[in-house]
């Protein structure tokens, strides 16, 4: 009996696959990218240009700001890229990446893919996900039993409020664990170009800013601009995994329920498909990676009337009630060291 439903889970995601096949939402969809990378890359130099215009202003608080978006959107761009959705060959993909990833927002594709590949690989699973391994916040309550230094445990019994501030630094840690991975050597593969567009990228970014303005503003204008990308990207991502399911490491779900039950989609139209890069449709995201972004809404109706037929939980949420779950989950992680002494053993 065991081995029939095995063997029957087994060929789920083989017939889902068919059918999101023959309404041929896998296919390449070149216009809708290619006006988009335009797009995306008028508002970049755009932004540049006002920067320049305006000189040495505090005004460049709000160029600041618009350029932390315009990084997101282009994160999003190279994220598309990682996952080959964009072109028909993989040398297509890697040039998006390395041009919105490296050269445009700093961050190393090689390291990105390298993290996120084993996220997707197994989403919410202790010690194999990266995206809830060992941190400043805990995401398991593992990380919580482990927390035994008093700094660690203080931000643990706050984390749900700290959230969102803390977002505003993930900016900065992405720029540095980019570089940290590209300089330990942990790939050969265009390691010394993305070393090299990496270096051209922050060469041009701090020669500008301190070129044109003073040393306070140019420290706020950094401030300010990597702390909205930070946030915005934090914002992003934090809907969709934070509070689902958590996989034991040593326990197995088939391809399709490891995908949908550790994942959460956001509803909202086309302005929220926009500002998350159509990464609100997470749970199609991770059936099919190589999904082209637009054919994601399509593929929508199909994934949740599968899931329903399989009675295998589709969770779907407004963009405040996904982040009301994940603040609530953080927030109960951190219970077990509320009511303790906040000067713990460090």
């Amino acid at each position: 009996m065991t081995s029939t439903l095995e063997a029957r889970r087994g060929s789920d995601y083989a017939e889902l696959s068919r059918e999101i096949r023959a309404a041929n939402l896998l296919d390449r969809r070149r216009v809708h990218y290619a006006a988009r990378i335009v797009m995306t890359g008028v508002v970049f130099a755009g932004s540049w240009v006002a920067f320049a215009w305006i000189g040495d202003s505090w005004y460049q608080t709000i160029v600041a700001a618009v350029l932390g978006i315009v990084f997101t959107q282009l994160g999003f761009l190279g994220h598309d890229g990682a996952h080959q959705q964009i072109a028909a060959k993989r040398s297509g993909n890697d040039l998006v990446g390395l041009i919105a990833g490296n050269l445009l927002t700093g961050l190393s594709i090689g390291w990105w893919i390298d993290k996120h590949n084993r996220h997707h690989a197994n989403p919410n699973k202790e010690d194999h996900d990266p995206d809830i391994g060992e941190g400043v916040l805990a995401f398991t309550t593992g990380h919580v039993a482990n927390r035994t230094g008093g700094l660690g445990r203080a931000i643990t019994r706050r984390q749900a409020w700290l959230f969102f501030p803390l977002l505003t630094l993930e900016g900065f840690n992405l720029h540095v664990a980019s570089i940290q991975w590209l300089i330990a050597g942990k790939t050969r593969r265009l390691r010394r170009t993305e070393l090299s567009l990496l270096a051209l990228h922050n060469l041009a970014y701090f020669g500008a800013i301190f070129a044109v303005l003073s040393p306070v503003k140019a420290l706020a204008f950094i401030a300010i601009q990597q702390g909205v990308f930070g946030l915005y990207m934090g914002c992003s991502f934090a809907p969709n995994h934070k509070g689902m399911r958590i996989v034991g490491p040593e326990e197995c779900l088939d391809y399709l329920r490891r995908q949908v039950l550790t994942s959460r989609n956001v509803r909202g139209g086309l302005f929220v498909d926009f500002m998350l890069g159509g990464l609100n449709y997470q749970i199609e995201h991770h059936l099919f990676p190589s999904m082209p972004r637009p054919s994601l809404r399509r593929a929508r109706p199909i994934v949740r009337a599968y899931c329903a037929r399989l009675a295998v939980p589709y969770d779907e949420t407004s963009l405040i009630g996904s982040y009301v779950v994940a603040l609530k989950y953080l927030h109960e992680l951190g219970q077990p060291l509320r009511g303790q002494p906040v000067l713990d053993a460090v």
